[in-house]
């Protein structure tokens, strides 16, 4: 049994922080700047207003509707519209965090790299008889192992690592903004990636995105990715304090904060970050953008002020170290928090005799058994992508691009299910924002034709160019997981029919 009435209910505050540092990633305003430059921007603004905002309300609703559910995700679909597509839908969505577990557990030990050294070495790591991407999956094994037992331990235990991480990634945004701020002082209002024109907002200086129409269209994942993970605090509607109330507004709350912050955070990178110079150069991937450009803004912070040019590069080592420090707390909130909220939303809400033995058991709030099942799995997949023999840079694009289109289908799910929501009078819904059946048609189909376009583009595109790996690997892990819930639930089924009619024998 879950221990739900012993644990002290989360507030606004703590409720926007867990929602904050589970949403809200950094890391996605450098890489997008590596990706795009300014050209981001308009892609943020459209996944904002074309997915994220009428998303963040949508889920407000069902929320708000099924605060009494412990189901989270399942609950809604499976209240909404039934049990067999709730579970596939949730099944797929819980896959996308085993993708983002297996990204961050082996990407993480760059932020340490920064920490200790002031740049990224992992390329150079070696233990043994392994380099590279090798020695960051055993640490990413490692680390999985850890924060399983820790998670085990209860909500008190996690909400005391989440609070540190949102706390850590609002004072590096904060850096960011005032550090961006006083280059542009110092430097007299000079850009170090100039806007010309409308057309710096249109035109990436990338080569690989440069005129590549499908590219750029496969970049609104990237976006849709940066604004994921809002739904897995679903789940928490139950430990919220006075949850009709706080949880839209924590989640309204959120929503702009976040929107805001990318769009505005990728127009200061450029501030200080001229393209070409900066991220145009060998060894820069997507698991060390962030670190070179703040390192770059240590730098360029003393350079803008007159510092000698050893002075410079000396801030720009250290602000690196923090950076890393900073990163490495904020990706160990996000960790904690969904160790454990996705598989707690699964398995309460789901009924008992799809799970098999012991797995659905609770201890201390947590699906310990089922926790220690998950670790077990991330594992295997980091070990199979780590030492499958790809060089660092193909390491990340595969982890990263198999996350984004893991996590985003899912919401397609959700999304489809608002209508049927919506239609039931029979469920109280005590916050409602979509008044009409119109605004729901019209919001759910935007959401719906997003997500779906924007995951097609991004798995066909690295085929186009050759790289046929990152997409078998985009589409595998949705695929198997589905096929897999099918099965799943099919058995349930045959489970309920043989029980259905030994009951009726028995009457």
């Amino acid at each position: 049994m879950s221990n739900t009435n012993t644990i002290k209910k989360l507030t606004l505050v703590s409720l926007v922080l867990m929602i904050f540092t589970s949403v809200y990633g950094f890391n996605n305003i450098p890489r997008s700047f590596y990706k795009m430059g300014y050209a981001a921007i308009p892609w943020f603004i459209f996944a904002a207003i074309t997915f994220f905002v009428p998303f963040a309300l949508m889920v407000a609703e069902f929320g708000a509707a099924f605060k009494k559910e412990k189901g989270g995700i399942y609950s809604w679909m499976e209240k909404s519209i039934g049990p067999k597509f709730a579970f596939i839908g949730t099944f797929m969505w819980y896959f996308s965090y085993i993708t983002w577990m297996v990204n961050v557990a082996s990407g993480m030990w760059v932020p340490v790299s920064n920490a200790i050294f002031g740049e990224d070495t992992t390329q150079n790591w070696t233990f043994l008889s392994l380099k590279g991407p090798q020695v960051l999956g055993v640490l990413g094994i490692v680390w999985i192992l850890i924060v399983t037992y820790t998670s085990t331990k209860g909500l008190d235990k996690i909400k005391k690592v989440t609070s540190i991480g949102g706390t850590a990634v609002l004072l590096l945004n904060v850096f960011l903004w005032v550090g961006a701020i006083a280059v542009l002082i110092g430097n007299h209002g000079h850009l170090a990636q100039p806007i010309t024109s409308l057309e710096s907002f249109m035109q990436t200086p990338n080569p690989i995105y440069a005129g590549d129409i499908i590219a750029s269209l496969a970049f609104v994942v990237y976006a849709l990715f940066a604004f994921g993970g809002l739904e897995a605090v679903g789940g928490l509607v139950d430990v919220t304090e006075k949850p009709e109330k706080t949880f839209p507004k924590g989640i309204l709350l959120s929503a702009g904060i976040i929107s805001v912050g990318y769009a505005l955070g990728i127009l200061l990178i450029g501030i200080f970050t001229n393209w070409a110079d900066v991220m145009g150069i060998e060894n820069v991937n997507l698991g060390n953008a962030s670190y070179i450009v703040m390192a770059n803004l240590g730098y360029s912070l003393g350079d803008a002020f007159g510092a000698s040019h050893a002075t410079s590069t000396t801030l720009g080592l250290w602000v690196a170290r923090y950076i890393g420090l900073s990163m490495f707390l904020a990706l160990s909130g996000a960790f904690f928090t969904l160790m454990f909220s996705p598989l707690k939303q699964m398995i309460e809400g789901t009924p008992k005799n799809l799970w098999p033995g012991k797995i659905g058991e609770t201890k201390n709030g947590m699906p310990v058994n089922a926790m220690w099942i998950q670790a077990a799995i991330v594992c295997v997949m980091i070990a199979l992508i780590a030492f499958g023999g790809s060089t660092m840079a193909t390491f990340f694009n595969i982890l990263v691009s198999m996350t984004n289109v893991a996590m985003t289908i899912p919401y397609i799910f959700i999304a489809l299910a608002f209508p049927y929501f919506k239609k039931k009078v029979e469920i109280e819904k005590p916050f409602s924002v979509y008044k009409t059946r119109l605004s729901v048609n019209i919001w759910t189909w935007i959401v719906v034709l997003t997500v779906g376009l924007a995951n097609f583009f991004s798995i066909i595109q690295p085929a186009i160019e050759g790289d046929i790996q990152t997409t078998i690997w985009s589409v595998a892990g949705p695929v198997i997981f589905s096929i897999a819930a099918w099965f799943m639930y099919s058995r349930y089924e045959k489970i309920q029919n043989i029980d259905g009619r030994k009951q009726k024998k028995i009457s």
